[in-house]
């Protein structure tokens, strides 16, 4: 089924990916509130979610170039420095467009 595309739909394509979206994210925090898990599986947990971020990282430190490392190194040290993911990225951000804008 194709959808002619209008300023309409667009939207209601939009909420409805957002939807869907909220839907996955809050129903594996529905369903885990619902199960017992021991000290095990939640550690399992915590360390998958460091997993994956170090799966999405990796390749970007091995392929960037050097405004990229930099950025991640910025990046890591922000976030040891004030444990606030927000202000780490915003200053990874700033390190990688400063080195481009300069270098």
């Amino acid at each position: 089924m194709m959808l002619e595309l209008t300023p309409l739909t667009a939207v209601l394509v939009i909420f409805l990916m957002a939807g869907v979206t909220y839907l996955t994210r809050i129903g594996g925090v529905l369903i885990l509130a619902q199960l017992n898990i021991g000290p095990r599986t939640e550690r399992f947990i915590q360390a998958m979610s460091g997993s994956a971020l170090v799966a999405i990282v990796a390749p970007v430190a091995a392929a960037g170039d050097s405004g990229a490392r930099l950025a991640l190194l910025a990046t890591l040290l922000v976030m040891l420095l004030t444990r606030k993911a927000l202000l780490a990225i915003a200053a990874g951000i700033m390190t990688a467009a400063l080195w481009r804008l300069f270098f």
